[in-house]
């Protein structure tokens, strides 16, 4: 098979089978490593796309006289868009630099492309989630005090937070496989990324 057809083969098994998927992350052959580019491309504006649809900016959008669904799923690409794009920028640095710390030779590349594996569930996240809260809540998903906040949208907020912590235990998988560590040392190397994480998490509340 082609290595783009691989890697487009790789996306769904990462959340079945990763291990053998972060395997395939540590060859050193540019036409695989060019292979995975959309891939990752695809993960990341699915993930960045669900992560501020997830803040309380989307939850008010349609309060703004001036926004109707149309502009809420255009500022949903575009400002996911960016945000997964800064993610996976910032999250593969700390991931590098934390990995460094730890003994690691491995690229600021193959950072990036573990975190942007890793992040497959929060991307997943979007395409089984959002057709449910649009199911049960329709457009107060989008409005300040709509039937979504009640115990139904504390189930919707529990989901997205499962699949958060999938996608985190995949990272943790994802640097012990690539780099043939104990869990404990990349546990070690996770530490500055969680930071980052947090910061990300809190900035689009705060914008």
């Amino acid at each position: 098979m082609r290595p783009e057809r691989d890697w487009w083969l790789r996306v769904p098994g990462v959340l079945v089978d990763p291990a053998p998927v972060f395997d395939a992350l540590r060859s050193i052959d540019r036409r695989d490593q060019d292979a995975r580019q959309e891939p990752i491309l695809l993960i990341t504006i699915l993930a960045g796309v669900a992560a501020v649809l997830a803040t309380p900016v989307a939850g008010r959008l349609l309060d703004e006289p001036d926004f109707d669904v149309l502009l809420v799923a255009v500022w949903a690409f575009i400002a996911g868009s960016v945000y997964g794009l800064a993610a996976y920028l910032l999250a593969g640095a700390a991931l590098y630099l934390g990995a460094r710390g730890m003994g690691s030779l491995g690229s600021y590349r193959l950072a990036r492309h573990v975190v942007a594996f890793s992040a497959t569930p929060v991307a997943l996240s979007l395409l089984v989630l959002m057709p449910v809260r649009l199911v049960a809540f329709g457009d107060d998903a989008f409005h300040r005090g709509g039937s979504d906040e009640g115990v139904t949208g504390d189930v919707v907020l529990a989901l997205q937070l499962a699949f958060v912590a999938w996608s985190v235990g995949l990272l943790l998988l994802g640097v012990k496989t690539v780099h043939a560590w104990t869990w404990g040392r990349s546990a070690g190397a996770l530490g500055l990324v969680a930071l980052v994480l947090a910061a990300l998490v809190a900035l689009p509340s705060v914008v």
